[in-house]
């Protein structure tokens, strides 16, 4: 199920039907990223049934360590 997504301020086309299945889509489900659709940060552990409808708009952020 191919929809239209505007992440992080670009329009995509995508499959994917939950957070969590973007993740995984977009190779992040590996990493710790921060994640906000339509301006509500989503948690980690409501990732997975969170669903994602045409032209939701999706902030990602990984978080990176270093020093």
């Amino acid at each position: 199920m191919s929809m239209q997504l505007t992440i992080n301020g670009e329009t995509k086309q995508i499959d994917a039907g939950t957070v969590r299945e973007l993740l995984v889509s977009l190779a992040l489900d590996k990493q710790a990223v921060a994640v906000e659709v339509n301006r509500e940060v989503v948690p980690k552990k409501l990732h997975e049934t969170t669903p994602l409808k045409e032209g939701d708009t999706i902030e990602l952020v990984t978080l990176v360590g270093g020093g």
